[in-house]
Formats: C-alpha cells, sequence, structure tokens
C-alpha cells in the first residue's frame, strides 16, 4: 500500500516520487515534500452563511428553502439541524434531520444556531 500523499489538486492516489518532487500522472501536477506538508499543518475552517465557525457537534438553522434531490420532500426555512459533523467534499456538513433523514449540507446555507 503507498504511503505517497494524494494529488492536491485532483485527488488522484496514484502519485509517484521523481527526487524530491511528487507527480500526479493523472493531471500533471508536481510539488515538493514540503509543499504537502505545509498542507497537511493548514486546519480546515467551515464557516456558516454569516462568518461564523462551525464544529462537529454543533447545531444550526437552515436559511434558505432547500429542495432534496432524488424527492418531492423540501427542507424548509427555519428547520434546526442538531448535532453536525463537518465533512470533506462539496457539501461541507453531514447530518440527520426530522422527516428527511441523513444527507449533506452546504454550510452557505445555514446559520450557526
Amino acid at each position: 500500500m503507498s504511503t505517497l500523499p494524494n494529488c492536491p489538486q485532483c485527488q488522484s492516489e496514484l502519485t509517484y516520487e521523481d527526487g524530491t518532487q511528487f507527480v500526479c500522472p493523472e493531471c500533471g501536477h508536481e510539488w515538493s515534500a514540503e509543499a504537502t506538508a505545509a498542507v497537511a499543518d493548514e486546519v480546515r475552517v467551515v464557516r456558516d452563511a454569516h462568518g461564523a465557525e462551525l464544529k462537529d457537534g454543533d447545531s444550526v438553522t437552515v436559511i434558505k428553502d432547500l429542495k432534496v434531490k432524488g424527492s418531492s420532500l423540501v427542507v424548509k426555512v427555519g428547520t434546526k439541524v442538531k448535532n453536525i459533523r463537518l465533512a470533506e467534499g462539496d457539501h461541507d456538513i453531514d447530518c440527520k434531520i426530522d422527516g428527511v433523514g441523513a444527507m449533506g449540507l452546504k454550510s452557505e446555507f445555514v446559520k450557526k444556531a
């Protein structure tokens, strides 16, 4: 199993070492080991629509009607979501909403409660 870091541009796992550089064969991106160490030290900060920092376990309130993809359900404005989990990807928040179930939310559509 490879212990090399994923490509910072395309997240490919197929990276390889070329001297002191890492190379991604899929997108052609090259970066140094020092750059990888600096990225690993960065802490990802997720902020709500008003700029407040969100953390695991926080409660948030939905600030816009959100259609649930693949169904006719709608998450209404003012819906309170408890015990969120921060996630990687295009949706920053994993949560469970009463009456809807488990889903992902974007932080731009919530405010900290």
